[in-house]
């Protein structure tokens, strides 16, 4: 894990030596130049690609150059340069991508929704390959080899997603891409493909995100069966992550941090709206108007279902949310778990903020008294910082 520091601080006091402190210091220089020449050389990567693929525009010149800069990458690969393996790198993914992603989008223009088949096909092929050449393959060419198991995998899901799959079959092809990004997260161990995960899982329940014009917004149209589902999801990362060895343990980690705000999210919705469980999937929802023949009849039905049907309000919820927020924050401090703990403090400042002008009406006095309760919870936090710090022998 990395963790930010102030070394001349460390210094000062004594716990480092200028010799240890220059050592952190180079390090973590080259840890933030290695990310952002990484970060430079994979922006690149897949501009150029796009950019040659539809520059080219036809099969067969995109075809040819992508032999070309593939045949040319292994060369420079196998003479074994070190100075020059970025180079070798990046040709070779740029020849893999203009195969891959020409071939995908030909297929996609001779074919239409026939293409979904060869794409699921092939790329879940290519995927599996390269996946099995990163396991077995010299450190020096698992950037090579992971990299190309992405570009499978990417093509693999576009196949399953021209299929179109809708009701179960939807929810199913949602938990599969879930597992897909997740198990090549951890094979190339690089934690932000397996935070990808997160996304299609949450979408098994249709809980997303949408852009309106000036307004970016999250929604969940069944926030308690979400939030059930997250909690499956943290139960699940954190079992995993006391068995397994820490390189695996730090992607269930990171699920597990994301699927907790994603389950408070969930609780944000519940406690502005209230919930009816399951309307979406097997009630009569307001997103399946056009079953009705007007307006009329849909809302007649709509009120006499919801007149007999199980609700939440939104008052339980927001008091459920607070109770779990204070749970989860005891909980953390407890046993040194200082990202939940931030975490479940973050959501609490946003559910007092949205209670105060939601049930209370931003009412002066509401103001008063928060602020001044807010004295006695710093005074604690710092406590619990105090106790946490002294039992990881700070």
């Amino acid at each position: 894990m990395e963790y930010l520091a102030n070394t001349d601080l460390l210094v000062r006091d004594g716990v480092l030596t200028e010799d240890q402190a220059r050592e952190i210091q180079v390090r973590s220089r080259e840890t933030m130049m290695t990310l952002a020449i990484n970060a430079l050389l994979v922006g690149g990567i897949i501009t150029a690609t796009l950019g040659l693929i539809f520059w080219l525009a036809e099969p067969v010149p995109v075809a040819i150059a992508g032999l070309l800069a593939l045949v040319a990458g292994a060369l420079v690969l196998r003479g074994g340069i070190e100075n020059y393996r970025i180079f070798g790198n990046a040709s070779a993914l740029i020849g893999a991508g203009l195969l891959l992603g020409g071939a995908s989008i030909e297929l996609v223009k001779q074919l239409d929704e026939g293409a979904a088949v060869y794409l699921f096909v092939t790329g879940g092929l290519v995927a599996a390959m390269a996946g099995y050449a990163c396991l077995k393959s010299s450190e020096g060419l698992k950037f090579l080899t992971g990299s190309i198991a992405l570009m499978g995998a990417v093509v693999h899901l576009a196949g399953l997603i021209l299929f179109e799959p809708g009701g179960l079959g939807a929810t199913f092809a949602y938990g599969y891409s879930a597992a897909v990004i997740f198990g090549l997260g951890m094979l190339v161990d690089v934690r932000v493909v397996s935070a990808l995960a997160i996304m299609p899982l949450a979408q098994m329940l249709d809980t997303s995100t949408g852009y309106f014009h000036a307004a970016y917004v999250f929604y969940s149209p069944e926030p308690t069966l979400s939030i059930l589902q997250m909690a499956a999801v943290i139960a699940v990362c954190l079992w995993a992550g006391a068995r397994f060895a820490p390189r695996i343990a730090r992607h269930f980690g990171i699920v597990m941090m994301l699927a907790f705000v994603v389950l408070n999210l969930c609780f944000l919705v519940g406690s502005l709206w209230g919930d009816i469980p399951g309307d979406t999937l097997w009630g009569i929802s307001r997103y399946n108007r056009s079953a009705y023949a007007d307006y009329d009849a849909y809302s007649t039905a709509y009120e006499a279902y919801r007149a007999t049907a199980f609700q939440i309000s939104a008052g339980a919820f927001a008091i459920l949310w607070a109770l779990l927020l204070a749970a989860v924050a005891i909980w953390a401090a407890m046993n040194n778990r200082r990202g939940p703990l931030n975490a479940a403090l973050t959501f609490a400042a946003i559910h007092a903020y949205t209670q105060a002008f939601e049930t209370f009406g931003a009412e002066p006095l509401v103001f008063a008294l928060g602020g001044l309760a807010a004295i006695p919870v710093a005074w604690g936090l710092m406590q619990v910082n105090s106790h946490m710090k002294a039992r990881e022998g700070v």
